[in-house]
Parts: structure tokens; C-alpha cells; sequence
């Protein structure tokens, strides 16, 4: 009896809550979504997990553990099945079934030496396959276990061409019949579980990157890439055409790179991803940036400041007009801070508008606009724009060139007050990299108001931190730059440990390290001066600035991260 029947069924002696049912009362889908699946069911057939997780309403691995309750099944994952074909061959050669029953029914089987067989199926309540090892192995202890589909699938296409050239997924070059594989069901099942498994996971992008003899896909998890899949180069071309075609690439294309995105929904949230195609020497690298549209915008106080620099930030923001700069490389949350800010500042008592390079996800009460450089709708464009519709604030995506540093000035000048970013690796090389776009000093110094640089630490897993020994000096100099509102708090040294809660990383979430620089007097007098980042950087010591690795020192003495990530990604300074 198929897996989905029993659990929709009841006896007369013992009542088994539906699937449906015990989903919903997980807190895993909705109960909308259950009765879509379930009209989808009821006219198309299918299972209705598998149904759930093609609507994005559910993971499979969320499937998977409400199965496991429901049936009493263990789970076992892709590192526990043996990775050698050899022990699935083994098993049919000893039943002398043909190898195509086994294909036909999507179950493998291995024995270990301890005299048990394991068994891993699509449905592992089939009757028929339950008849057979029966049979076959009345004296030995079977085993039967739920698992992803993928890692089945990974194991019935190993079988498959261990006497054949082809697996499912195919090894061809011919685009019809690449269309065909990427809309069949293997193909679909597999993206759409790749992209479950990576919002379950809390990734921000999925790399897939393409081998001589395999290919690998990767999550990027709190800033580090970690490995989730190696697999076979033969799934590649079907696999890369399926993402192509629903983010509306030529599927056709290899030699030039392409961009794309889609709208979906995924383990029931909705999602922007962007793809991106670039080719090399093996294929296509495919990268997606995955953007939940539910993202609310994160507090000022959620951030990560320190209390001396979140006093000041509020301080600058709270001024009438001028330029503020967020600093820092691709990915260090510059976008998340300036979302952050115009929150803090949207009191609907004043006309905010953006313009930005993709607009991440939308901010209520605050008119946000897409720049198109490729038909020269740029941001120096869209300011002048922006100039005519009585703004208050303004938010510019990035300072990119002269003509949009020139326009910001500007628009600081007659009275606006302006928020953007520009990719420095700290706050006083803005002022220079400003002067090389070509801005003369002195209009600098009259509008920039504040420059803050920031960096993204990992927080530690507070399941599974552990005490930390640090050394003395720097126990020292952390006590030097500590401010005064954590001086009567006690010392938090931790460090990474590693547990199933953080998938064993240690580490979970991330925070911001930052440093902050407020043109001073005697700031514009260096600025108008020319003077070098070097000497820019004496002054703002001297007037109580702190480096990304002091303050991330602050974060390590509160217990916030460990001193290794503070070191892995700041810059001695």
C-alpha cells in the first residue's frame, strides 16, 4: 500500500492522523495550502507530499521527519548509504532478480556484515517489495529507511550505468530531448529540493559548478560556501536546463553568459532568485541569489552596534541634510544597513525615495526605484529624476562614478539628506576614493557628514559554545578600547564547538563589526588638504575611533563571536 494512502486512511480500531493533518499541526504548511495539494491529488493523482513540494508550500526534508513519526521509519542520509555501486550489485546477483525489477520498483538494497540488509525504496510500504525480500531473505534482518529522493535517485542512476552509458538524467547534447529531461519528473523533483534544502538551511546563494567528471553544489551559509552535493556530470546539462528554463535563459546558450530570475515559492516562502550562467572550460557555473520577498527590514538595534556607536549613528541620521556613507566589500550588509536606517527613519513625516541596483525586497511608505543600466536608465539618471519629486531623503544603491558622486553632492547641498554605499575596505579611504572619482575636496568636506565601514562576523552557536582561553595582551587591549557602557560587564570568551543545530559549524547568524569616522573640523581641514588615508587615520584615533578588529574584539569579549572569525575576516588595523 503507497505510503500516501495509508497515512490518509483509518481503521476502525486505531485512528492515524492524516499527512495533511499532522503537517499543519507541526507548523510546516498551511492548511490552504493542504487543500490545494489535495484538489491537485484528487485530479492528477501523485502522492501529496510530493505534491507539497512541488508547490514550494513544503522541504522534503520537513516531509521526511513527519513521515519517519508516521510510519516509524528511520531517516538515513546520503554519508550512512554505501557510496560503491559494487554493494547494490552484490545484493541483486544474490536474489537473482533482474536488475530492471529493481529499476521498475526505485529500491536498492546492502548488507553489512553483522548479517542485516538494508533497504531504501520510493515507497518503502510497497507490499510487493515487502513479498519479495520476505522470500528472498527469510533468515537475515531487513531494515527499510526513508530518504531524500535525490540520494536515491543518485543511487538507481549508478546501477543504471553500471552496465549501460546513460543514466536517468542523461549525458546528451541534443536540446529537444534536454527540454524533455527538464521538464520529467527526476529533474523537476531534484531542483526543487535543492532550493528547499538550501531555504531550510538558511543559504543566501546555490552555486553549481561543473567538473571534468562530476559536478558540485554548494550553499553559501553565513558568508562560507559549504559543499552539499557531489554528483555524477551526466545529471549537469539536464539539471543546468531545467534552472534555465524557468528563469527564462536559453536553454541553448552555453558560450555567452546569461542572467535570469524567477519568482517562486520554496518550503512555503515566496522567493526572488536571481540565476546568473557564466561559462567555462567543463560548463556552464550557474549561481542563485536567493531573495525571500517576506524579508522584513532589520531594527538599527538588531544590528550589531556597539552602544557608543549606535548613539552616534542615531546622531547622524537625525541630522537635516548631508551625505552618509556605508562602506565596505560585496557582502558585508551594507544594503541590510542603509534598509535598516531608512526604517528608523520613515516616520511618514518626510518623502524618502531610492534608487537602486536590484531594488532587494520593498520597504512600505518609501517610493523605490530600479535603475536599467542596460537601456541607460543609470543612477545619475534616475537622481535627476528623483531631484523633481520633493524628496527628503534619499537613498542611492552606490556611489559608482563621478556623474552619481556629483548629482549626491548636489542634492546634500540644497538641502537632502543622502544614504548610500561605495566599496571601500575602510571609512577614511572613502574620502580619497571620492577624490579619484574626481570630486574636488571641498565639496567633500562640506557634505559628507559620516563614514561607517562594517564587516560581517558569524555568531556562535549558543547551544554549543565553549569556553575560550585568550591571550593575555589581548584580553589587555580589548580592556583599553572597551567603552564605558561594558566596562562592569563581565567577559564572555567563547569559541566554536560544533553540534547538529548549527549543522556542526559552530557558528550561526551572523552580526556586523563596524568603524565609524565623523568629519570633524579638523577632518574637512585634512580633507581639503589632500591629505592621505594614513594621515586621515592618525586623526580619527585620536578623536576615539576604533578599527573593524577592535570592535569585533568588543563582540568576542561580550560572547557575541569568537576571536578566530574576528581574525579570519578584518584587517589588522
Amino acid at each position: 500500500m503507497p505510503a500516501e494512502t495509508l497515512l490518509n486512511s483509518s481503521d476502525s480500531n486505531t485512528y492515524k492522523p492524516r499527512l495533511g493533518e499532522m503537517l499543519v499541526q507541526a507548523g510546516l504548511v498551511d492548511e490552504p495550502d493542504v487543500q490545494r495539494a489535495l484538489e491537485f491529488q484528487n485530479r492528477f493523482g501523485g502522492e501529496l507530499g510530493a505534491v507539497l513540494i512541488r508547490m514550494g508550500a513544503l522541504s522534503e526534508e520537513n516531509l521526511l521527519t513527519i513521515l519517519s513519526k508516521q510510519l516509524e521509519l528511520p531517516i538515513i542520509d546520503s554519508k550512512t548509504i554505501p557510496a560503491d555501486v559494487n554493494h547494490f550489485l552484490e545484493i541483486i546477483d544474490k536474489t537473482s532478480i533482474d536488475k530492471e525489477w529493481w529499476l521498475d520498483q526505485e529500491l536498492m538494497a546492502w548488507e553489512t556484515p553483522d548479517n542485516t540488509v538494508h533497504c531504501i525504496a520510493r515507497n518503502p510500504l510497497s507490499d510487493i517489495a515487502h513479498e519479495v525480500f520476505f522470500n528472498a531473505f527469510p533468515q537475515q534482518s531487513v531494515i527499510w529507511y526513508l530518504t531524500r529522493h535525490q540520494d536515491l535517485e543518485r543511487i538507481l542512476d549508478s546501477v543504471t550505468k553500471a552496465n549501460t552509458s546513460k543514466g536517468f538524467f542523461g549525458d546528451t547534447e541534443d536540446v529537444h530531448l534536454l527540454r524533455e529531461l527538464a521538464e520529467g519528473a527526476p529533474v523537476v523533483e531534484f531542483v526543487n529540493n535543492m532550493l528547499s534544502q538550501a531555504v531550510d538551511q538558511r543559504a543566501s546563494d546555490v552555486h553549481i559548478e561543473p567538473e571534468e567528471h562530476n559536478f558540485f553544489v554548494r550553499y553559501r551559509i553565513d558568508g562560507i560556501l559549504y559543499e552539499h552535493l557531489n554528483l555524477p556530470r551526466e545529471r549537469f546539462n539536464a539539471i543546468a536546463s531545467r534552472i534555465k528554463l524557468i528563469s527564462g535563459l536559453d536553454i541553448a546558450e552555453r558560450r555567452l553568459p546569461q542572467d535570469g530570475r524567477l519568482n517562486t515559492r520554496v518550503s512555503g516562502q515566496d522567493l526572488d532568485i536571481r540565476v546568473s550562467c557564466l561559462p567555462g572550460v567543463h560548463g556552464e557555473s550557474i549561481v542563485m541569489r536567493l531573495l525571500p520577498k517576506e524579508r522584513q527590514a532589520s531594527r538599527l538595534e538588531q544590528l550589531g552596534f556597539a552602544k557608543d556607536h549606535y548613539r552616534w549613528f542615531r546622531q547622524w541620521i537625525a541630522e537635516p541634510h548631508g551625505i552618509i556613507l556605508v562602506t565596505g566589500p560585496t557582502g558585508s550588509g551594507k544594503s541590510t544597513t542603509l534598509y535598516a536606517t531608512l526604517d528608523a527613519m520613515n516616520d511618514r513625516s518626510q518623502k524618502i525615495i531610492t534608487v537602486e541596483d536590484p531594488v532587494e525586497y520593498q520597504l512600505k511608505g518609501v517610493t523605490q526605484v530600479q535603475a536599467h543600466s542596460e537601456i541607460g536608465y543609470t543612477f545619475a539618471h534616475a537622481l535627476r529624476s528623483i531631484l523633481r519629486q520633493d524628496p527628503d531623503i534619499i537613498m542611492i544603491g552606490e556611489i559608482r562614478d563621478r556623474e552619481t558622486s556629483e548629482i549626491a553632492i548636489q542634492a546634500a547641498l540644497t538641502g537632502h539628506m543622502v544614504l548610500s554605499t561605495l566599496h571601500t575596505n575602510d571609512t577614511v579611504s572613502a574620502f580619497t576614493r571620492l577624490i579619484d572619482m574626481g570630486v574636488e575636496p571641498f565639496l567633500i568636506a562640506t557634505t559628507v557628514r559620516a563614514v561607517q565601514a562594517q564587516r560581517l562576523v558569524r555568531r556562535l552557536c549558543k547551544l554549543c559554545a565553549k569556553p575560550a582561553q585568550v591571550l593575555t595582551d589581548l584580553v589587555a587591549q580589548t580592556q583599553r578600547i572597551l567603552p564605558k557602557e561594558y566596562i562592569n560587564e563581565p567577559p564572555q570568551w567563547l569559541q566554536a564547538s560544533g553540534c547538529p543545530h548549527c549543522q556542526n559549524t559552530g557558528y550561526q547568524g551572523r552580526v556586523g563589526i563596524y568603524e565609524l569616522v565623523y568629519v570633524t573640523p579638523e577632518m574637512k581641514t585634512l580633507i581639503l588638504n589632500r591629505a592621505s588615508a594614513a594621515d586621515l587615520r592618525r586623526l580619527a584615533t585620536q578623536e576615539g575611533f576604533r578599527t573593524l578588529r577592535e570592535d569585533g574584539f568588543i563582540k568576542a569579549y561580550q560572547g557575541i563571536t569568537s576571536i578566530e572569525e574576528v581574525l579570519r575576516v578584518t584587517e589588522q588595523g
